[in-house]
């Protein structure tokens, strides 16, 4: 918000010298936040000059100047640049005449840009000095030619500081205006901040009385709001006034004009002026319209399905059904609250205007602007909150701005409003509660006066207990925000200044921290980092297409949870596995030219259960806490998620360098990340053959923690990773990681260590080919017993000495015992019983 400082003056006592920054100092006092300073970029001399005379010399580039004389200065006076009060200055501008009286930038001035002016030699002459015109003064963007101030209403004498004459010696400061604040988007409201910050005094514009604000009557409004938002219609108040025989072609006033621009809002005309002028001032957008344009009376209501309004931008827009319009007998003629239509503009042909000031809902036009994409000054102030005792206040002045500059007549007797009862409910405020949220001990008459000084009506409570001698707040109503105690508390902290509340750091409860869940997520994670993986967290979205390949093992359809207002028309998917947002970094990175990839990610994933529909046909009021009831629905919602880790590797672990070969990544590789997060979680995978849909046959591995299956690893099938402009080996692995934490148990704690020597011997076993090497080793841990103390597999051979249909698989076996040193035969002993268990299970024969 920008807050031209002549403006701020009128409505609270702002000393002639009051600096910028300290102003900004003030407002940042009571919670804004500053921004920036605007000024005009420019510096005399500029003054007022008069056109004695000029001559039109043709160029030879086809351009005709003006060799003007122009006077500067009163007749026998020196001109403040200390020159003659006659200056020769040369000017390509052709829509002045003589005796015109013009705004000159003599030689030392410097202009916006910066421009500094100068006597220079151009087309012959040497021009001492510039006819400025209103875009090179910073007033606008009109440049079709010089500045005329007949044109705005001034007769100023020669010589006279046209920098103070049109208000360009103003300066404003802009600040942050947050959205539950949205009164001080106005002067008024940013007057009354400042008055709190410095005690100085301020006068309240929107304070008329109501003889002077009571429109006339005769003009039909209607507001007709079949379809309201959450129970609110869409208009609670509208007012229209009327002003007769203006002349749109007068001139807004110079300081008019100045202190827009200084606001941000460039000049349109001076009907649309004053209407942009009370806005900023008041903080009530205005609308105006075309009366002779309007077709009967007006009424607010939503649009129809296929309705269109051509706002006035220019651009024909189709309506929402949600859209709040202002319709009279010909259709729609503007979006309430957000921006006019083409047909009843104010131009320059008008000659009756209907002022428009409303109450709007906050949410309809909030909505409207985000759907139409089509934020404006109006919508801006809208969506927030304005006060609903002010439109009678703003048509009224903008009706008296009319008549003063316009040259209307206020009709008196024509108008309408409709307008209700301004109901602000009351907040009970308990006596101690201020003290007890803030930290700071602040007295009953610091507390009731802080309240009253922003406009609260304060009256003492009766109660028990911890309401007793408390206090009944009402809101003034142009603060919304103010809606139940907590927001009291703040406004008191915010008023008695933030410098008051202590600074201390705060001491956790004892027994607070990490649960064991997180904890091991954590490790898993570090672990993971720890040994060169880098962590890249991906969008939860997908397709179903790659839930069903990457989700299940057989590559089947199975149920996803498809999102109603995706991120992404071409993911609308929830994920089902992590492998495809893998897949998608891993694919950018090797499109950049990084193709040596260690990855992994932890994130949730959503496995929704056949048959069961989930989400609701429903979104609960958010200003309200929802009840048991329907928490338990929106829970109840959700489809089951799960933490999953995954880790890809493609391209090489080591890369090429003089003396060490390339290293890729393999499939071992991927198993030594498995155990690397079994080492973390505290468990103990066992991995086993086998088979799914993208991964390759042979190269695929299922993960098992004391026979609960977690997890997979496994090497893409060549056509999957080419799907995803992946070349060479892509190598996966996804485990449930909330599923392998929760299998952890207790606390692993480390065994002692023997300190007697181990026996190690080594067993060929022929069997089955169809028999997996991890259910071997399982039988060989059960039958040797306590004494085995690791078996490992070294070989799997198949070929000449084994027969079709068989292979054979060795394994190195250590035993070892705690309290003695084992004999050769104690070992042999445990190794045949071993033997014996996978005899017994899978007809295994050692190997001659």
């Amino acid at each position: 918000m920008r807050v031209p400082l002549s403006w701020l003056r009128e409505y609270v006592d702002l000393s002639k010298d009051a600096a910028p920054e300290d102003v900004l100092a003030a407002l940042v006092r009571v919670g804004f936040e500053e921004e920036d300073v605007h000024r005009f970029e420019l510096a005399g001399p500029i003054v007022v000059g008069e056109v004695l005379e000029f001559v039109e010399e043709p160029q030879s580039n086809g351009k005709t100047i003006r060799w003007c004389q122009v006077r500067v200065a009163p007749d026998g006076e020196t001109a403040a640049d200390g020159g003659d009060a006659v200056h020769g200055i040369v000017c390509g501008a052709r829509n002045f005449f003589a005796g015109d009286k013009v705004v000159v930038t003599l030689p030392g001035a410097v202009l916006p840009g910066p421009f500094p002016i100068a006597a220079r030699k151009t087309y012959g002459h040497v021009s001492d000095g510039m006819i400025a015109s209103a875009r090179e003064l910073g007033l606008g963007d009109e440049h079709n030619g010089i500045l005329r101030l007949v044109e705005l209403g001034i007769d100023a004498p020669v010589g006279t500081d046209a920098i103070a004459l049109l208000g360009l010696d103003d300066v404003a400061v802009d600040i942050n205006v947050t959205p539950d604040r949205g009164y001080a988007l106005s002067i008024r409201g940013v007057a009354r901040e400042y008055s709190h910050s410095t005690g100085a005094a301020f006068r309240d514009p929107a304070d008329r009385p109501w003889e002077e604000l009571a429109p006339g009557s005769g003009f039909p409004i209607a507001v007709d709001d079949q379809a309201p938002i959450r129970g609110r219609v869409g208009a609670s108040e509208f007012v229209a006034r009327v002003v007769r025989d203006v002349d749109p072609t007068k001139p807004t006033p110079a300081w008019m004009i100045a202190r827009l621009s200084l606001a941000g809002i460039r000049s349109l005309g001076i009907l649309i002026d004053i209407t942009n002028y009370v806005m900023v001032e008041l903080g009530q957008p205005i609308h105006g319209y075309d009366l002779d344009k309007l077709q009967g009376g007006i009424t607010v209501r939503r649009a129809a399905a296929g309705e269109k309004l051509e706002t006035l931008d220019g651009k024909v827009r189709t309506l929402d059904a949600e859209d709040l319009l202002i319709t009279d007998e010909s259709g729609p003629i503007g979006l309430a609250g957000v921006m006019g239509g083409g047909a009843t503009e104010m131009g320059d042909t008008t000659r009756n205007v209907l002022i428009e000031a409303a109450t709007f809902d906050t949410v309809s036009i909030a909505r409207t602007a985000r759907r139409h994409k089509l934020p404006s000054e109006a919508s801006r102030r809208f969506e927030r909150g304005v006060d609903p005792l002010v439109p009678f206040v703003a048509a009224r002045r903008v009706a008296d701005l009319m008549v003063e500059y316009a040259g209307g007549t206020s009709d008196e007797e024509y108008g309408g409003a409709l307008f209700a009862e301004v109901f602000i409910p009351g907040i009970a405020l308990p006596p101690t509660f201020v003290q007890r949220l803030i930290g700071v001990d602040y007295t009953p008459g610091e507390i009731e006066g802080a309240l009253r000084l922003i406009g609260c009506e304060v009256v003492g409570a009766e109660g028990e207990g911890d309401d007793a001698q408390g206090w009944q707040v009402i809101p003034p109503s142009w603060r919304p925000d103010l809606t139940d105690k907590w927001t009291l508390a703040e406004e008191v902290a915010r008023i008695e200044g933030y410098d008051r509340i202590p600074s201390h750091l705060p001491l956790p409860p004892s027994g607070r921290g990490l649960t064991a869940l997180q904890l091991g997520r954590r490790r898993v994670a570090n672990a993971l980092a720890a040994a060169g993986y880098v962590e890249t967290p991906s969008f939860g979205f997908t397709t179903e297409e790659h839930n069903d390949l990457h989700g299940s093992a057989s590559g089947g359809h199975l149920p996803s949870i498809k999102l109603a207002n995706a991120l992404d028309g071409q993911a609308p998917f929830l994920r089902r596995t992590l492998i495809p947002g893998l897949l998608q970094v891993a694919h950018r990175n090797v499109s950049r030219g990084l193709t040596d990839l260690s990855l992994f990610e932890t994130g949730l994933v959503f496995l929704p259960k056949p048959g069961v529909q989930y989400g609701t046909s429903f979104v609960p009021p958010l200003a309200v806490r929802p009840d048991a009831a329907t928490l338990a629905e929106l829970d109840a919602s959700i489809p089951p998620q799960h933490r999953h880790v995954a880790v890809l590797l493609t391209g090489h672990l080591v890369a090429k360098q003089p003396g060490v070969a390339p290293v890729t990544a393999e499939l071992g590789d991927a198993l030594d990340a498995v155990r690397t997060i079994a080492s973390a979680a505290g468990v103990s995978i066992d991995v086993a053959q086998g088979e799914r849909a993208a991964l390759h046959p042979g190269r695929t591995g299922v993960l098992s923690v004391a026979g609960t299956e977690v997890g997979y690893v496994g090497e893409l099938l060549p056509a999957v990773a080419e799907a995803s402009d992946l070349p060479g080996r892509v190598i996966v692995a996804e485990l449930d990681l909330d599923l392998v934490l929760s299998l952890a148990g207790e606390k692993v704690v480390a065994a002692s260590l023997s300190g007697f020597p181990a026996a190690t011997q080594d067993v060929s076993l022929v069997l089955g080919v169809d028999i997996a090497a991890a259910d071997v080793r399982a039988a060989l841990v059960e039958g040797a017993g306590d004494l085995l103390e690791s078996v490992r597999l070294v070989d799997d051979y198949r070929g000449q000495g084994v027969a079709d249909g068989q292979k054979s698989l060795t394994f190195a076996l250590r035993f070892r015992a705690d309290d003695r040193t084992l004999t050769a035969a104690e070992a042999t002993e445990a190794k045949l019983a071993g033997v014996a268990a996978a005899a017994e299970r899978f007809g295994a024969a050692i190997r001659d």
